[in-house]
């Protein structure tokens, strides 16, 4: 893992450059972008204890000081916040956050956190806005179908806003042994592998084969008991991963590679997508 100085990226955190507001709202949940460096830490500090605490990623010594989740890119991205008011207000009140990195946050730090993973050259060629989405989580106490509903909402609020082409990034499965997650893996792979003028693919050194089941070995209800929420919404959308995974030791995660093209997402379909992901009671969030 990278080792970066907290204080230093700290006093470079802004608030979000985007001249378009996301503000949408669901009792007592608003989903928008951080807009002071309060909320960003307080982002930080929720990464950290879920990616640290509670799914024991194995953090340097700068972010285990720091009880903060951080690396060189944060300071270019927005952070999308899943704020409830029966928790608090503004920074006091996050209990869900996502990041998003656009090609002019990318192009300050000099790549896509991705990169470091896949070859992403297909996506970088491709025309348009492009967005990077990451470090997804949600407060054990809040993982309910109307935060993960109000998180969609404000993605789908950010895409529109921006006028995002392809959405992109590095989705997980826990644990680090692709064989325990042989189903699920092969079922991306059979199922939704990305057309060649998009796929992206696991770097050489990286490379972990998907292909670890044949398709007539493959249970189709296990496979999606065994993806988690963010990525079974990037199916449902129309996403597609890329060649191979990652095994990421320090996140203890294998890494998967998602792209959905948004111009193939009907207006129609997001809305009712958006409203209605998580209601057929097959994942909680």
């Amino acid at each position: 893992m990278q080792r970066h100085d907290y204080s230093a990226i700290q006093s470079r955190l802004t608030a979000s450059e985007t001249a378009h507001r996301v503000d949408e709202r669901a009792g007592p949940l608003q989903v928008r972008v951080a807009e002071n460096e309060a909320e960003i830490d307080a982002a930080l500090a929720l990464r950290y204890r879920v990616f640290y605490d509670e799914m024991k990623a194995k953090p340097s010594p700068e972010i285990a000081a720091s009880r903060r989740d951080f690396d060189e890119f944060d300071p270019y991205c927005d952070h999308l916040l899943v704020i409830d008011s029966r928790v608090g207000e503004g920074a006091k009140g996050i209990v869900g956050t996502y990041r998003m990195l656009r090609r002019s946050g990318a192009e300050k730090v000099g790549r896509f956190y991705s990169s470091d993973e896949y070859d992403i050259s297909p996506l970088l060629s491709a025309s348009g806005e492009i967005l990077e989405v990451g470090r997804s989580c949600v407060d054990a106490e809040h993982r309910t179908r109307a935060a993960m509903q109000l998180m969609w909402r404000g993605i789908t609020a950010y895409v529109i806003a921006n006028g995002i082409n392809y959405l992109f990034g590095c989705a997980s499965l826990h644990g680090t042994d692709p064989r325990e997650m042989a189903v699920p893996l092969s079922y991306l792979y059979h199922n939704h592998l990305a057309p060649p003028e998009l796929r992206a693919r696991a770097l050489p050194d990286r490379y972990v084969d998907m292909n670890l089941l044949p398709p007539d070995q493959l249970n189709m209800k296990e496979a999606l008991r065994g993806l988690p929420t963010m990525i079974k919404g990037y199916l449902r959308l129309g996403g597609v991963v890329g060649d191979g995974a990652v095994i990421d030791h320090d996140f203890n995660t294998v890494d998967v590679f998602v792209i959905v093209r948004m111009d193939t997402v009907s207006d129609k379909y997001f809305r009712h997508y958006t409203r209605d992901l998580f209601t057929d009671g097959r994942d909680s969030g």
